[in-house]
């Protein structure tokens, strides 16, 4: 085991048996890196990230791979939910490189913590065109060691730029606000909505809840408004409700389980990437509050309670607090839980059951889903019905109960049981203004039970803390807590 094996943090302990020599963010770490005169190798990412994953399988694990980090760099694992102060800064550097960002998120940088170079997942060998570890590390030796002069320039004009941008004014935002600044974002919504499946943009696809809590609250503003105010009302509302709709739908909507998926990888809310995230249950959660208050359709109360059923089978502490987050994969495959062959299908319903759920969750012999990396079809299904009214409710819930039982037999993903402050208070949120618009009493009581955990496990003399896993509380709060 290396030094990760006294962390308390999930994300570092899935690394404690690799034979990389991690540290954990600290001073340790730099002052190891000052005294054999090595660059810093830092990996940031997060216990259910499924790419953090084929990382470490393809390189972190590989004695090869290791052989060279521990000879070359000193290198510090960082889990970005326990530490979003660290990710904001070096995510920032990635964006200031010119890298799209994402995790795993790669810096290397100099003993004293100027960066030089900033990446997401690399291989192991360098393919289609992305620089593989067992080329990017000795060719970083061997500028260490010749061109050490060309490295610190470059690291010392990357810190000036961060030090620049941190130093811009105007963080406080103007003194008043414009109206004129929700009519652009509007404008920007309504040309960017996609009349066919809801949404903005194209593929990859994100749920965007604050989107639609935007559209939720400009259509009951404009409600009181001139006949052209209350036709845009009516518009805002109309693509808010048919954007829930079409993904509470789809399949990134958990149709067995219920509770969203992070993404969609396709322009239909069809095939998702897997892992499900407690921010975004809670801000869902509160998006659906709103476009029902805004419509009164009854659709999205019921997509709303399903969420919170959800979080408070799958998610909750036995004592009221919520975890982090489920992985995306199990039995070392992506979306193995979730996906569903015919013959599966056939063998635990009853034939005419069977052929009902076939054709209502749109399921093939071949599958329809496709392998996110490949592209290739899988022999699987994700479940993704086209309409909620093409079977009788009593037989698609029988259905629907059968296949969770059923489901609940497979190797669950990874759940990350760390509990964290600002989440959390996503959560309380969104659960009280659920319980209170759909009449619902006990998210209410959930709400205040996890309240209360937070209050006696991460409420200290000193002021609140961040993180909370298995009794143990550290992290100072930060401006999102």
């Amino acid at each position: 085991m290396n030094r990760l094996q006294f962390a308390r943090s999930p994300y570092l302990l899935q690394h404690r048996d690799n034979p990389v020599d991690w540290f954990p963010w600290g001073k340790e770490a730099f002052a190891e890196a000052a005294r054999r005169d090595v660059p810093v190798f830092l990996s940031i990412g997060y216990a259910t990230c499924h790419w953090c994953h084929v990382m470490e399988h393809e390189s972190f694990e590989d004695t090869e791979v290791a052989e060279l980090m521990n000879r070359h760099v000193v290198s510090i694992k960082v889990d970005r939910e326990e530490r979003p102060d660290i990710d904001d800064v070096y995510m920032s550097v990635c964006h200031l490189m010119g890298k799209q960002g994402g995790w795993p998120l790669t810096i290397l940088m100099t003993p004293d913590k100027r960066p030089f170079y900033a990446g997401t997942y690399l291989p192991k060998h360098s393919r289609f065109g992305r620089i593989g570890m067992m080329d990017l590390i000795p060719r970083i030796a061997g500028l260490w060691a010749s061109r050490r002069d060309e490295i610190v320039a470059s690291a010392n004009e990357v810190t000036e730029l961060l030090e620049r941008q941190a130093e811009t004014p105007g963080v406080a935002g103007p003194a008043s606000f414009d109206p004129e600044w929700i009519e652009t974002a509007l404008r920007d919504l309504r040309g960017r909505y996609d009349a066919v499946h809801g949404g903005f943009g194209s593929a990859p696809k994100f749920p965007s809840p604050h989107n639609l809590n935007l559209l939720a609250r400009a259509a009951l503003t404009g409600r009181s408004g001139d006949s052209s105010a209350r036709m845009e009302a009516g518009a805002a509302a109309e693509m808010a409700r048919d954007t829930i709709l079409s993904m509470w739908r789809g399949g990134v909507f958990d149709q067995v389980g219920y509770g969203w998926h992070r993404y969609s990888t396709d322009g239909e809310w069809r095939l998702p990437h897997f892992e499900k995230m407690l921010h975004d249950q809670a801000t869902m959660l509160d998006a659906c509050v709103d476009v029902y208050l805004a419509t009164g359709d009854e659709r999205l109360r019921e997509a709303g309670l399903q969420t919170a059923e959800y979080v408070l089978r799958d998610l909750r502490h036995p004592d009221g607090g919520f975890y982090s987050a489920e992985d995306a994969d199990s039995e070392g495959e992506e979306g193995r839980f979730y996906v569903w062959s015919t013959e599966e299908i056939r063998q635990l319903l009853p034939v005419a059951e069977a052929e009902v759920a076939l054709d209502w969750f749109g399921m093939t012999d071949a599958g329809n889903f496709l392998e996110e990396a490949t592209r290739e079809r899988t022999g699987t299904n994700v479940l993704h019905p086209g309409s909620r009214e093409t079977a009788p409710p009593d037989e698609l819930a029988r259905i629907q109960s059968t296949l969770l039982e059923a489901r609940s037999r497979r190797p669950r993903p990874l759940r990350d049981e760390k509990v964290l402050l600002d989440w959390n208070g996503l959560m309380i949120g969104a659960l009280a203004r659920a319980g209170r618009a759909f009449g619902a009493q006990a998210l209410i009581d959930a709400a205040v039970d996890a309240h209360q955990f937070l209050r006696r496990q991460l409420k200290t003399s000193d002021g609140w803390l961040h993180r909370w896993f298995e009794g143990d509380a550290a992290v100072a709060a930060m401006v999102d807590d």
